[in-house]
């Protein structure tokens, strides 16, 4: 028999313990030939370049999902590594050297590695169209797009891959150089020897674990202030190190608890799920806290990205107010209309006095915003709700402010709160009763903007108007009644050459579309990858413990329990191993999401409720199959 007929008959040998890991590789590159094909396809970027710079979004997204690929084919590697030490040893045993040994396992992963670069690239040719066309409806874009299959991208997909298995080639021959027979035969004999913690190191290191993530989760709603990266170090340090005390510690002091409270008599359920845990408590802490922060990350990417992208259109309408606004320039808004007049556009416009002035907060408002004295814009509530925008001010010497810049500032900022308008020769106070949501006016540049009433702002018109009305400016808002003549507007908006300032609706909502909907098309399949390897990182372990707790099942089968009756020990167990690192990691995202909520300027519970619940769904038919391959175990066990 020659050496590669040994390699194909381990691996045929091996297959039931190859196909998930074969399908996450093949799945591996096929995403990444998708990005690295939509990276260099030239019709892809000439119709998203005036926007965004597609390229780049996808090159940096290439390089992560690298590092995803990378890392799951290291672990799984080495669980692998591990599953079949009895079967290195004993072809060392019958007179292998270990180099002729590394060359079996090497061509072996090589073949494997082969034939997932081929499959993978082969699918991504064929599904490269799909999604095209799924990324084209993010972003919103409209029209036929051929896509070509790019040799730069297929070259580019055979040399990352193809450094990934000589890395785990060296992988695999460090661990058979380094490996002892003695080793080899004993992988399977895998557990700890459970020790009675110590009570008052255990104690404190099992209560500092969770003193430090309700840390990390309180600083995370008190991070807006002169010191937030040192806060968000402080946020991830407190997290990481307080999840892995709880998994290291806290957790297996709790277990040796109840198996003391039961004086060891624990019963089938807990003998099948609870001593097994205890025994590998330790082996499994480093990575159960990987999973859970990783968990954690992904699920905060995913529920921000869509977010982002529901939100798109209401964050937008939030910045920009009205379809068109021309701001100091009543002839371009002149042209504009009797451009919109001749095309058969119906409109209707209306004109917004503001006066511009000096203003100055009695005290600090934030401490990332030292400053106190600004320059805000006035505009009358009748004027604005003319226009389109009704904005409610409750007193006659009081107002709204409003600053879509700033607002995730200024709406921790308590009110009432006192603004003292300061031209050269007198001043007036004006009570601040709230922040709104948005602008007041379109995001022609980033001026606060005072909402007062109509008499107030009458009074400050005739007080604060000076010799050549410099601080006293109009700005035309236009609001089309058909929202399908949108585009045609918009050209001709644009073809009107203006000096004064001008912003509208539809340009931008576009733009934020593109970017959002690239966003989420990146951070979906990102997620999908990572999910994918994690789960099957799980499932790996999984199975390699079913394997080694074979034997114990079919002794229990001997003695007369049925199957029903050990599975619902096994999965008390699968709850713990595959519930807790989600439960925990769901609970980590919800408080980065809440830390984060201040780039949202409108509710974003309902996307993140979506995102969240689709991850759950993909991570649980992971903890299924485990349990499938349990079952399978169990029952061949007799």
């Amino acid at each position: 028999m020659t050496l590669f007929d040994l390699v194909v008959r381990s691996m045929r040998k091996n297959l039931k313990h190859y196909y998930l890991y074969f399908f996450a590789l093949i799945l591996s590159v096929v995403l990444y030939f998708v990005f690295a094909s939509l990276q260099h396809d030239a019709s892809v970027l000439e119709q998203t370049d005036t926007s965004f710079k597609m390229g780049s979004g996808f090159k940096a997204a290439g390089i992560l999902l690298l590092f995803i690929s990378g890392v799951f084919l290291l672990y799984a590697n080495s669980i692998f590594l591990k599953r079949r030490g009895r079967e290195v040893g004993l072809y060392q045993l019958i007179g292998l050297s270990k180099f002729t040994v590394t060359r079996m396992l090497v061509t072996e992963n090589l073949l494997l590695g082969t034939g997932a670069l081929a499959i993978g690239i082969g699918i991504g040719m064929l599904v490269s169209r799909v999604f095209l066309l799924l990324l084209m409806k993010l972003v919103g874009i409209d029209g036929v797009l051929n896509l070509s299959f790019s040799g730069a991208a297929i070259l580019q997909t055979i040399l990352v891959f193809v450094a990934l298995l000589v890395l785990t080639s060296l992988q695999m021959a460090v661990a058979v150089k380094r490996s002892t027979l003695l080793e080899l035969f004993k992988v399977d004999q895998s557990g700890e020897r459970i020790k009675k913690p110590k009570t008052v190191v255990s104690a404190i290191f099992g209560i500092l674990g969770i003193v430090l993530i309700g840390f990390g989760y309180w600083l995370s709603g008190h991070m807006l202030n002169n010191l937030l990266f040192f806060n968000m170090i402080a946020v991830l340090f407190s997290v990481i190190l307080g999840t892995y005390l709880l998994f290291r510690v806290t957790i297996g002091w709790m277990l040796y608890q109840i198996r003391t409270s039961k004086n060891g008599h624990l019963g089938l359920s807990n003998s099948l799920s609870l001593a097994p845990l205890m025994h590998r408590m330790k082996a499994n802490a480093n990575s159960l806290t990987i999973i859970t922060v990783l968990s954690a990350m992904t699920l905060t990417m995913l529920a921000a990205a869509y977010s982002t992208f529901y939100s798109s259109e209401k964050e937008t309408r939030l910045a920009e107010p009205f379809d068109y606004m021309i701001e100091g320039d009543l002839p371009a808004a002149d042209q504009f209309t009797k451009a919109l007049d001749h095309a058969g556009i119906d409109y209707r416009a209306s004109t917004i006095e503001e006066i511009q002035l000096d203003a100055d907060f009695e005290k600090e408002l934030n401490p990332m915003l030292p400053y106190t004295d600004l320059q805000i814009r006035i505009v009358s509530e009748r004027q604005l709700s003319e226009a389109g925008l009704p904005i409610e001010v409750n007193d006659s010497n009081s107002g709204v402010m409003l600053d879509g810049s700033i607002y995730w500032l200024l709406k921790s900022v308590k009110v009432p709160l006192n603004l003292t308008l300061e031209p050269e020769h007198l001043n007036k106070t004006i009570s601040i009763e709230r922040f709104g949501e948005g602008n007041a006016f379109n995001m022609i540049d980033f001026t606060s903007t005072l909402v007062v009433n109509e008499e107030l702002f009458q009074v400050i018109k005739s007080e604060y108007k000076t010799p050549d009305e410099s601080k006293l400016n109009h700005a035309i808002a236009l609001n089309l009644l058909n929202e399908e003549q949108f585009e045609e507007a918009t050209v001709l908006y644009n073809d009107i050459e203006s000096p004064g300032k001008k912003s509208d609706y539809y340009t931008q909502y576009q733009n934020t579309l593109q970017s959002s909907g690239m966003l989420i098309f990146i951070a979906g399949f990102l997620g999908l990858v990572f999910l994918i390897s994690t789960g099957s990182i799980l499932y790996f372990k999984q199975m390699t413990e079913a394997e080694q707790e074979k034997a114990s099942y079919t002794t229990l089968r001997q003695l007369g329990f049925s199957v029903q009756e050990i599975m619902r020990g096994v999965i008390k167990k699968q709850v713990f191993v595959f519930g807790l690192p989600l439960l925990i990691g769901l609970v980590h995202s919800i408080f980065a999401l809440k830390s984060a909520s201040f780039i949202f300027m409108s509710d974003v519970t309902v996307p993140t409720v979506i995102a969240m619940s689709v991850y759950i769904a993909i991570y649980l038919v992971f903890a299924f199959l485990t349990v499938g391959y349990y079952r399978k175990t169990i029952k061949a066990a007799l």
